[in-house]
């Protein structure tokens, strides 16, 4: 096998074509059997290998910088720059990363995972070389839905005004996760079905010379014309605009033709954009059939493409997106907002159901929250669905478009908490630390899935913004016709005990309940309360428990840094009281990579380490026996 002879970017230069073409074919039949059992970036990444092939023998990605926005299309990369070997242990836990990691390796030249930064980080790169003549070569691989995001175009306007020398390939497979959107995907989609053209002029000579009779000799005639007419017709003129020549449309397929346009952008002294043509699930069949799917995908069968799933209640998700199908059917003021994660989010069956009130924005978090704020204030009550980690880059937008007016702007965020094996990047730890200190929002976390149904239907009775955040995964499967009316600011006790107050938020709950039941076994009765809000608190129950000096334990799957157990702590401050607290949540590190069971018991947030936790901090404590509420 030609894969066992790669072991760093070296031993791809010597390669004929017909090896290039069977080693492409082995990078595929590789990466499908790893996916297959670890779950991961499917799609994208069969439909990079030949790229990414060609990007190693045109540039040495141990002097030069090779950024891919996102991240998740690098598995070629890791194998071809010294990673085969450990390729199998990739997204799990004290494995390799699914992404570009620049503690990982010295060819990874940026930590990505979220979106459209890829030129931003380049362009700096590239300031940098300039600025000590290392003679570094810059180059930023980004996806055509990446493109969407406004933060690609602050950079590209940049650069073009910098004029420094960087070669940002952009690989159109005409989708991120969901189709793409937008007007940019439309002006992308019309190049597509060109023919390719180093320069404006052979795209003015294919174009005039298809006039019947007369069009050699007006192309002599225009060929002459200097200034600003052969433009007019170039493809790629938007990118020109920006002060990047354009090489493109590129087959994505042919080495020949990829090596020789990379070649020339490397040795091109200003910014240069080369379009290049792939395909996602290339080479897998049911890949190509179903790419939502595929685009990451959990364990599957490799000849049939079925996922591996174990029997389950429906997801957080799925019950979000049932419930909103269900109020919009009641209310018609109610739109959706997502942001290139249609299914993602669980809003399929909405899009269907309500085509005209469904907006898919594309990878644009801070245009969504800020066109939802104008929503709002037209009278709709948007309700947008962001993966935790993802609102985080819109922070501003909620706190300065939304929060500041006041607005009733629905914020679902979706993955809250460790959300596994995508890691770090992926997270949604943070979520209730940024959040919470914003005035006027309101901020709700259920502990199981009907809590979720009560809490959507709940803010839509409120006039102002309202968070909600929720877990990846199978819910509780608990019944979902339980009705439990809420109360702004009103916590439940879901078991009474005078020894421990155990205030869980969220998914915390259910092993918090647990850990009360090992307690009372050892004679020990902890109260266990489900705060459901991490703002407001209930002030009322807090003082109770302040006042009769019960010991107190917070448990959230989020940062100490200013969370919930913060909250907690800043009321009791300003009360006047000083209570014995014990919090439990993620320290002041970034969480690893792996599957939430493994990370839950690895950092102590499942009940056993939850347990193991609050007995070693009662001992020596004398706990004072108090009345229930």
């Amino acid at each position: 096998m030609l894969l066992n002879q790669i072991h760093s970017p070296e031993n791809l230069k010597d390669l004929k074509r017909e090896q290039l073409i069977s080693l492409s074919r082995e990078f595929r039949e590789r990466i499908i059997q790893v996916v297959s059992r670890n779950g991961g970036h499917l799609a994208s990444n069969l439909g990079i290998v030949e790229l990414t092939i060609a990007l190693h023998r045109v540039f040495d990605s141990s002097k030069d910088r090779i950024i891919f926005d996102v991240g998740h299309q690098c598995y070629v990369h890791k194998m071809i720059t010294g990673r085969m070997e450990t390729f199998p242990t990739i997204r799990t836990l004290g494995g390799i990363s699914g992404f570009p990691k620049i503690s990982e390796s010295p060819h990874d030249a940026f930590d990505t995972g979220h979106s459209s930064t890829s030129i931003s980080a380049a362009l700096g790169l590239a300031i940098a070389r300039d600025r000590f003549s290392n003679g570094q070569k810059i180059v930023a691989v980004i996806g055509d839905g990446a493109m969407t995001g406004g933060m690609a175009f602050e950079a590209m306007n940049h650069a073009g005004h910098l004029k420094s020398g960087l070669v940002v390939v952009l690989n159109d497979n005409e989708m991120s996760i969901s189709p793409n959107v937008g007007a940019v995907s439309r002006y992308l989609n019309k190049l597509r079905i060109e023919p390719y053209f180093t320069t404006p002029k052979e795209y003015l000579e294919y174009v005039v010379k298809q006039i019947p009779g007369f069009g050699s000799k007006l192309f002599n005639l225009l060929s002459r014309i200097e200034g600003s007419l052969k433009y007019l017709l170039t493809p790629g003129m938007f990118f020109e605009d920006f002060g990047f020549k354009y090489l493109g449309p590129v087959d994505g397929y042919d080495f020949e033709l990829l090596e020789e346009t990379l070649s020339f952008a490397r040795d091109h002294k200003s910014p240069v954009l080369v379009h290049v043509l792939t395909e996602k699930g290339r080479g897998y069949k049911p890949a190509q059939d179903h790419l939502p799917t595929f685009h990451g995908v959990g364990p599957f069968e490799i000849t049939t493409g079925e996922i591996k799933k174990e029997p389950s209640p429906p997801s957080f998700t799925a019950i979000f997106g049932k419930t909103l199908v269900e109020m919009a059917q009641e209310n018609p003021r109610i739109v959706a907002i997502t942001a290139a994660m249609k299914e993602g989010t669980g809003l399929e069956t909405f899009a269907q159901t309500f085509p005209d009130r469904f907006f898919d924005v594309g990878i644009a978090e801070q245009h969504a929250v800020t066109m939802a704020a104008g929503m709002a204030l037209g009278g709709l009550r948007p309700f947008v669905a962001i993966y935790s980690t993802f609102i985080q880059r819109a922070f501003d937008q909620v706190i300065h478009d939304v929060c500041l007016m006041n607005l009733p702007v629905t914020i679902c965020l979706d993955r809250g908490g460790l959300v596994g094996e995508d890691g770090p990047t992926h997270h949604g730890t943070f979520d209730m630390s940024f959040l919470r200190m914003i005035p006027n929002i309101i901020f709700m976390v259920p502990k199981d899935e009907a809590e979720l149904r009560w809490m959507l239907k709940f803010s839509l009775t409120l006039d102002g913004p309202v968070a909600i955040r929720y877990p990846r995964g199978s819910g509780m499967g608990v019944s979902l016709d339980r009705l439990e009316p809420i109360i702004k600011g009103r916590a439940e006790i879901c078991r009474e005990g005078g020894d421990l107050a155990i205030l869980a938020i969220g998914s915390a709950l259910y092993p918090a309940m647990e850990v009360s039941n090992r307690f009372s076994r050892e004679g020990i009765q902890a109260m266990v309360v489900n705060p459901r809000f991490v703002k407001p608190l209930d002030i009322s129950l807090l003082e109770k428990l302040f006042k009769k000096r019960v010991p107190l334990v917070t448990i959230e799957e989020g940062t100490l840094l200013g969370g919930f157990g913060s909250a907690i702590l800043e009321s009791a401050s300003d009360l006047g009281y000083c209570p014995q607290v014990l919090r439990i949540g993620l320290s002041d590190n970034f969480a690893p990579q792996g599957r939430p069971v493994e990370l839950r018991a690895m950092l102590g947030l499942d009940a056993d380490g939850i347990y193991r936790k609050v007995s070693e901090w009662m001992v020596g404590r004398t706990l004072k026996k108090v009345s229930a509420f």
